[in-house]
């Protein structure tokens, strides 16, 4: 959903239903898709790598509207995104989600 935010480096936040094991200071490497590829398929990376900063724990409906912008949705209000992700996830407002923030390398 943010593959463009991403590659023009405009995404700091993300929140993930999962990635409980990422630590600050790992390094990863965004990729358009990592699951769900068929047999052959490779992820198709999206600019370099980043580096973890901090990870929390907290509800969905948490988000602020710094938040959205950092999420690369800066036209959105906490409630819009929320609304967005449950659509998109099946989930509740306050579910437990991953905030998990970054920097680029």
């Amino acid at each position: 959903m943010t593959t463009q935010q991403v590659a023009n480096q405009t995404k700091t936040v993300t929140r993930r239903f999962g990635w409980w094991f990422l630590n600050p200071g790992d390094v990863v490497q965004p990729v358009e898709k990592a699951m769900g590829l068929k047999k052959g398929e490779k992820a198709r990376k999206i600019g370099g790598q980043i580096r973890i900063v901090s990870i929390r724990r907290e509800p969905l409906s948490a988000i602020d509207k710094a938040d959205c912008i950092r999420e690369g949705f800066p036209d959105y209000e906490p409630k819009d995104f929320t609304a967005m992700l449950q659509r998109r996830y099946n989930c509740g407002a306050h579910d437990e989600v991953n905030r998990i923030e970054f920097e680029y390398l």
